[in-house]
Order: C-alpha cells, then sequence, then structure tokens
C-alpha cells in the first residue's frame, strides 16, 4: 500500500471512504454536561442532539492525543497524509504535528505530511478525495503535497444552520447576531477564511431563502473561479435533514454542470457544530 490517509473525524466521509482501507479516522472525544463519548462508528447521532438540546452547558470536544496521531503514522504504506480541522477551531492539528515529531523520535524518518484543511466537516473530505485522486495519478509525494494544499486554498466552505447556539456559546458568534436570528428567524449564511475562521457572508429571513442564497453564491464561486467546473465536486452535508440537502442539491443542479454533487451525513463534531437541521457545502 503506497499511502495512508488519516483523518480526525470531524471530517465527514462517504460510504467508500468508510470503507477503504488506506483511510483510518482518529476519534475526538464529544462531552454534553457529564455525559462522554467518542465520534467513531457507536456515534449516536439522534442521541446526542437530544443529549444537546436538553443540556443548559455548552457541548465541549477534546482533540485526538498526539500519541493517538502517532499510533496511526505506524503502517506500511510509504507515505502518509494527515487531515484535520482548522487549527483555528481545535488543538487536532498542533496535535497532529506532535504525534508526527513523536513518529520520528521512536521510528525515524517517514514521508508524513500535516495539512490544516483550514476548514472541517467535509472540507476535509474533499481534500481526502483529492489526495487519492493525485495517489492514483501517479504524482510523487511532493507534488501531492504542493497540488492538495493549493486545492485546500481555492476550496469554500459555506453553512446555514437552524440553531446557531452551540457556536453562540463557545464565543463563535456575537450575542447581537444570535439573538437576532433567533427571534427574527433570520438564517445567517456562513463560511471559513482562508485561516479557518468562521465569518457571515450574509442572511435571508427563513431557512427556505437561506438555502438560496447560498446556492447563489456558491453558483457565482463555481461560473467565476473555476476554470473547469465539469471538473469540479460539490459535496453537502447534513444534520438530520436530507430534505434540505436533497433540495440544496437540485438547487445546485439545475444552474450548474460539475462532476458530482455528494451527499454525506455529519458524523460527531460536525452534528455538534452545525446542530439539528444544519447544512454544509464545499465546492
Amino acid at each position: 500500500m503506497r499511502c495512508k490517509i488519516v483523518i480526525d473525524s470531524c471530517g465527514d466521509l462517504t460510504t467508500e471512504l468508510k470503507k477503504d482501507e488506506r483511510v483510518e479516522v482518529v476519534s475526538l472525544e464529544l462531552q454534553v454536561g457529564e455525559y462522554r463519548t467518542w465520534d467513531d462508528e457507536s456515534f449516536d447521532q439522534a442521541d446526542f442532539l437530544k443529549r444537546v438540546a436538553a443540556c443548559p452547558e455548552c457541548p465541549k470536544s477534546s482533540c485526538p492525543s498526539p500519541e493517538r496521531y502517532m499510533e496511526a503514522y505506524v503502517t506500511e504504506a510509504e507515505e502518509v497524509y494527515v487531515i484535520t480541522l482548522s487549527s483555528n477551531l481545535s488543538g487536532s492539528y498542533n496535535s497532529a504535528v506532535l504525534g508526527k515529531n513523536l513518529y520520528h523520535e521512536k521510528y525515524g524518518e517517514k514521508n508524513i505530511h500535516v495539512i490544516n484543511s483550514c476548514s472541517a466537516s467535509i472540507g476535509e473530505t474533499q481534500i481526502a478525495l483529492k489526495i487519492l485522486e493525485l495517489v492514483e495519478e501517479g504524482k510523487s509525494f511532493e507534488e501531492i503535497i504542493k497540488l492538495a494544499e493549493d486545492y485546500r486554498d481555492a476550496q469554500d466552505t459555506y453553512f446555514v444552520l437552524d440553531n446557531l447556539e452551540t457556536l453562540r456559546k463557545n464565543g463563535r458568534l456575537s450575542n447581537v447576531k444570535a439573538m437576532v436570528a433567533s427571534t427574527l428567524n433570520i438564517k445567517p449564511i456562513m463560511g471559513a477564511t482562508d485561516e479557518g475562521m468562521i465569518v457571515q457572508l450574509g442572511q435571508s429571513v427563513g431557512m427556505k431563502k437561506a438555502l438560496q442564497k447560498m446556492a447563489d453564491m456558491i453558483v457565482k464561486k463555481i461560473n467565476s473561479e473555476i476554470k473547469a467546473p465539469k471538473e469540479a465536486r460539490i459535496m453537502i452535508s447534513q444534520c438530520n435533514c436530507p430534505q434540505r440537502a436533497a433540495h440544496m442539491k437540485q438547487l445546485l443542479e439545475e444552474r450548474v454542470t460539475v462532476k458530482e454533487i455528494l451527499i454525506v451525513d455529519t458524523a460527531g463534531i460536525s452534528s455538534m457544530y452545525a446542530n439539528d437541521g444544519g447544512v454544509i457545502v464545499t465546492v
């Protein structure tokens, strides 16, 4: 096996990636009040969302330890590509880098590269899919690093949430915006900066109009920034709202022609931040 992809559990994977022996997920831990659970195959989204809704305390997460990352790097694969959620949102990236240093100290040299996705959720997944494509094309380790990071830099993440409480409680939104959004049914369209910080891109009244406006932004990006739209991939991640995700897919299919549009479910970390009803899109 030439390569291994190590991705933290904020990455929302396709069914195919979950089955791919080249991919290993390193889990974060979730906490709601006194309840703790791992963001792995045992994660129960419905139960978790109920606990979040019932708990007055803000849900929290803990990043994997450097030792856990180091374990994931112990493989017969010649190259290891590590993808983490934004370093501005979690300590996962720093932990992965420390794990790389620990590996080199204990086992010696190996081609290991850690990529700060500057995103989360399917932003990480898109990078993993791109790396696997580049490996299959026969690109070298150095070429893959350069092309994968260029791909990351060109990628944009958009999302609309039905519930902003987790972001507000974690200090990701101002109290004013969160209050206005909840009392007037204003749905902010959010995105990520190049550094992986959350920003507001716009807003609409009601979820339906917000999804339409988010689709408008995505179509504009594809038409103005992507040289070969038919080679682009759009991914949609949804938290307990498959109909909204399907609607978003339809809105995009009606206006752009791309290689594929994939829909996946949010795993634990993404479910914690997107909350019940959230829709995330990357292109």
